[in-house]
């Protein structure tokens, strides 16, 4: 049955070396205008951790477009809940708060319900905003860390996804975008588990992108660069906590790759972080089918773009000519 909805593209196909050489999984983006804003008037969008970063402006940016936000985020009650639902009764923005731990198999399941009864049945766009970083070596990570890393990164946009597949699926359309990071296609030695999460993410949101495409189900991975967000205060606590724990020699066999954990403060980025958000905007408007599978988020700086348009014509090349051409094709070709 997979095959048979497989066998139709959604979309005219180019074939061969031409659609090689012309697939585009990708877009950069560069910081631009806000009077370019969509407008998101009758869209449903939930959106894991609003407490900060990315998820919370993005909460009040898809708002003030005219979407219905439903902004989760953990521990609730807290004080960034509270200053959220004030600014929506404020502003008259049909923003919702409710609290989702993606570490939680019962409040993930628990959370989607009730977005669902609130909306009919639908979700149009899922978020994967949540997200940690541990930094330090991989030998200093130990299970603690690296369990923590996966299960928010990786795990959590896992259990996110299987919540809300079912009605997207039922509904015929529905977007999911992933949060990764340019090092989730690139290294930094230091970083941690987190350009492995991201990695990982990466992979299984590709995946889910083929699967997804006979669906009318679209998967939309952002690619943010360095934004000077509270994700660096976050880091500090885990990555503080991780170095405690960790035997001296250890950190000091590594040197500077260690000596600075649980220190970085995010200085010296002046980028705007409203970049994201924005990005996401423009994708949920545009058609279905049409979205790039990957944005690179970042005002001048982009490395991670050849490495999309060299994995594009490697998948393309490994699986464009197999029973999976059509599925693969219909994602890459965008």
């Amino acid at each position: 049955m997979m095959g048979n909805k497989y066998s139709v593209s959604r979309r005219t196909l180019m074939t061969g070396t031409a659609l090689i050489a012309s697939a585009l999984p990708f877009a950069g983006v560069a910081a631009d205008s806000p009077e370019l804003a969509p407008d998101l008037s009758g869209v449903s969008i939930l959106i894991t951790g609003t407490s900060s970063g990315f998820g919370r402006l993005g909460a009040e940016y898809y708002a003030r477009l005219g979407a219905t936000v439903f902004a989760s985020m953990r521990n609730t009650p807290r004080s960034e809940a509270a200053e959220l639902t004030n600014l929506a009764a404020n502003e008259n923005l049909d923003i919702r708060v409710l609290e989702i731990d993606v570490l939680s198999d019962e409040q993930v399941q628990a959370g989607i319900d009730q977005v669902l009864a609130a909306t009919g049945g639908t979700l149009d766009v899922l978020i994967n905003n949540a997200g940690i970083g541990i930094t330090g070596p991989v030998e200093v990570q130990d299970l603690e860390a690296t369990k923590l890393a996966f299960d928010t990164n990786v795990f959590g946009c896992q259990r996110m996804a299987r919540a809300v597949l079912p009605a997207m699926r039922e509904a015929g359309r529905g977007l999911i975008v992933p949060i990764s990071s340019q090092i989730g296609r690139l290294v930094v030695p230091g970083g941690g588990h987190y350009p492995a999460t991201k990695f990982a993410l990466e992979a299984m949101s590709e995946q889910m992108a083929y699967e997804l495409a006979a669906f009318g189900v679209d998967v939309s991975i952002i690619e943010p660069g360095g934004y000077p967000t509270k994700i660096w205060v976050n880091r500090n606590r885990y990555t503080g906590a991780l170095k405690d724990r960790t035997p001296t020699e250890t950190i000091n066999a590594y040197g500077p790759l260690a000596a600075g954990m649980g220190q970085e403060d995010g200085s010296g980025r002046s980028t705007d972080p409203m970049d994201v958000p924005r990005a996401i905007a423009r994708l949920i408007a545009q058609p279905p089918g049409t979205r790039a599978l990957r944005t690179a988020v970042h005002p001048a700086y982009r490395p991670q773009e050849s490495v999309n348009a060299a994995t594009a014509k490697a998948q393309l090349a490994f699986l464009g000519e197999t029973r999976f051409g059509p599925a693969i094709k219909s994602v890459l070709n965008r």
